[in-house]
């Protein structure tokens, strides 16, 4: 029998109920994946509290690594015996085993583990878009990055310095800096001694920066606009301190600040592009340019406990589940 973790109401953690599934046959243009390693993101936080909608009952997650155990008809994608990791589709990925559209399943190489593939698929490919895709780096550039010991923030740290560009990182503790510099982030400052727009001025001799990737949101805000160089670029790419509400005008007295909310599915589709993001991932793992490993793991069944930790910030790197 199979187990999942379901969701038949919003709220805390204790929502999330660990339960037998019946997984059937893939149907056409379908595969059926048994997991090794299920990630563990903020957004699933934000499906489980009712943030953003879903129709209950439910499966939570959305990405995840495994084999592939069987194809239905008419699949080219992938076949039996394959290992894949996905990011996109149908919520459900805290699972041991699922059906899952083929066009989203990710081909792994044979150089990258499953464990350091588990924090590479939304985390990853996240780093890809927004530092090649939402405000293309080239290499030269300062930039101010939020969480930069976070699942995303330690790929980021490492990738910034694999493309040349001097990469400021916030963190809330020093033990949390220490880490962010190991992986390579150029300066850190720690929000809960310094004050970020401050600081920023002071590491950029007054100029600030052109763009700034901010997934923290409401309590970041103000400090990321008064960061910004004159049109500026605020890429807002989460909320995990709570939703971002902006006045326009406020833009134009911050200095003609440009505003992006990216969200993964308008940058990974279709399947052509989703491939080529991952091929240009996979390429500076194998390198050695990106390592990545989970940081904490909990079995499937526990899935409460690891919302409760990436929710207390106990947490840094990437959080995965293990059926």
């Amino acid at each position: 029998m199979a187990h999942a973790i379901r969701l038949y109401e919003t709220g805390g953690p204790e929502v999330l109920r660990y339960e037998n599934v019946d997984v059937g046959a893939p149907g056409p243009g379908q595969a059926r994946v048994r997991h090794s390693y299920v990630a563990v993101n903020f957004i699933d936080i934000y499906f489980r509290t009712g943030r953003y909608p879903l129709s209950l009952p439910n499966g939570l997650g959305s990405d995840a690594v495994g084999v592939v155990e069987e194809v239905g008809p008419g699949v080219t994608e992938v076949k039996p015996g394959d290992r894949v990791g996905y990011l996109l589709g149908p919520q459900g990925a805290y699972s041991d085993v699922r059906v899952m559209p083929a066009e989203v399943l990710i081909p792994i190489p044979d150089a990258v583990s499953d464990s350091t593939a588990s924090t590479l698929m939304m985390k990853g490919m996240t780093a890809q878009y927004l530092f090649r895709q939402v405000y293309p780096l080239h290499g030269g550039e300062t930039i101010l990055y939020h969480a930069a010991a976070g699942g995303v923030g330690l790929i980021a740290c490492q990738w910034a310095k694999a493309l040349g560009v001097r990469m400021i990182g916030t963190v809330s503790t020093d033990a949390k800096a220490e880490i962010a510099k190991a992986a390579g982030c150029s300066e850190v400052i720690v929000t809960s001694r310094e004050d970020i727009a401050k600081r920023v001025r002071e590491l950029t001799d007054g100029k600030g920066v052109p763009v700034v990737y901010d997934s923290v949101g409401k309590d970041t805000l103000m400090a990321s606009l008064d960061s910004l160089q004159p049109r500026g670029h605020l890429v807002s790419n989460g909320t995990s301190s709570g939703p971002v509400v902006i006045d326009t005008t406020l833009l134009a007295v911050k200095g003609s600040i440009w505003v992006t909310r990216p969200a993964m599915i308008h940058y990974a589709t279709p399947r052509a592009k989703m491939l080529e993001m991952a091929d240009e991932l996979f390429a500076l793992v194998q390198a050695g340019k990106i390592r990545s490993e989970p940081g904490r793991s909990f079995a499937l069944s526990e899935a409460a406990e690891a919302h409760r930790a990436l929710e207390s910030r106990q947490t840094t790197g990437a959080t995965v589940l293990v059926p």
